[in-house]
């Protein structure tokens, strides 16, 4: 299939186009209710074979975003009549062994406690997930980042924030008990208690109209690097395999535990930038919830499923190691472009 006749995706508020031979496949044809799915299973094989770095592959990370994106009722009008398309499972299925492995060639997450316990476990995400000297995003956009990189940070952080919570919402029919519980509290403050304005995604949709950007979900997408799709593909990887729920934990239980100290760096980073309090809501509003959320991930979610099925503990650190490398993944990828004077954004050349 020639790239140049596939026309622009238009599932979102902005079209975006397809990123190599792959996702162009895909993409037409969910796209045509005429097209047929039998060869998108050899070409996602052909597409794992080629790969050197499925976590920086453009082609490959739009193909699973969109592939999951069949999931998300919240995705919009995606497909939905072909969610369980056995072909589109398929191709979906030898994506994600390519990128799981390639995480866990990456990843080195630390030793299990000799003896699983919700304390050991808990203890062993503390130590794993504590603050570091040296450069970071956060403390970038605190002290140093321009009005524009704060805007380009809120269009990177969009592909998952502007649908804050879902991906490990897909835990909570797989957990029984203490965990159950701890992820349900978590999950309800991310939802807004009840009040929809108070919702974290709607909370940044605020934010991101605040800062002059649209809050379309997918608006951005076509400028988001492979990175960032990665770092949400991460995610719906491990919420949508039930047998990777210990990983979906821990990387709750490491995002929970990595929250609040940055989120007040970036709330005073957008401060010093002049923006209002319609654009720091968000971020202020991290800095005490998750300084919450971070006690029950790692003890009562993370711990006690530690504890009531000790097999799932490698996955949980796992998951949990994981959750920090794209972070670090992320925030190189931002700094390194911003040091430089470049932009984090791709090209809108290479976006149109």
């Amino acid at each position: 299939m020639s790239l140049t006749a596939v026309p622009p995706a238009a599932w979102f508020s902005v079209p975006f186009r397809d990123r190599g031979p792959l996702s162009a496949l895909i993409m037409a044809a969910i796209d045509s209710p005429e097209a047929a799915f039998d060869a998108i299973p050899e070409a996602a094989a052909e597409a794992a074979s080629r790969t050197p770095d499925a976590i920086h592959d453009g082609d490959l990370q739009l193909a699973l975003f969109v592939l999951y994106g069949l999931a998300y009722g919240s995705f919009g009008p995606l497909g939905a009549d072909v969610e369980w398309h056995p072909d589109l499972l398929r191709a979906r299925a030898i994506l994600e062994a390519v990128f799981e492995q390639h995480l866990r060639d990456r990843v080195s997450p630390p030793a299990l406690p000799s003896q699983v316990t919700a304390g050991t476990m808990a203890s062993t995400l503390f130590d794993l997930t504590a603050p570091t000297p040296g450069p970071s995003l956060a403390r970038f956009v605190e002290k140093k980042a321009t009005p524009e990189q704060i805007r380009e940070m809120l269009i990177l952080r969009s592909i998952y924030t502007l649908r804050e919570a879902d991906p490990h919402s897909w835990a909570i029919p797989r957990l029984t008990g203490r965990a159950k519980a701890a992820l349900v509290e978590i999950q309800s403050d991310e939802y807004g208690g009840g009040r929809p304005e108070r919702m974290h995604a709607v909370l940044y949709a605020d934010a991101m109209r605040g800062a002059g950007l649209d809050d379309g979900y997918g608006t951005y997408l076509d400028r988001v690097p492979a990175v960032i799709l990665a770092h949400q593909n991460v995610m719906s990887m491990f919420g949508l395999n039930r047998r990777l729920l210990g990983a979906v934990v821990g990387h709750l239980a490491a995002f929970e535990m990595t929250s609040s100290l940055p989120n007040r760096r970036y709330a005073d980073g957008l401060r010093r930038a002049g923006f209002g309090t319609d654009v720091t809501a968000y971020f202020d509003e991290h800095v005490e919830a998750d300084a919450v959320h971070e006690q029950i991930a790692g003890r009562d979610l993370a711990g006690g499923l530690a504890e009531d099925q000790p097999a799932l503990a490698a996955d949980i650190l796992f998951g949990a190691a994981a959750c920090l490398l794209m972070d670090d993944l992320v925030a190189e990828h931002a700094l390194r472009a911003w040091e430089s004077g470049a932009s984090a954004l791709r090209p809108a050349a290479e976006a149109s």
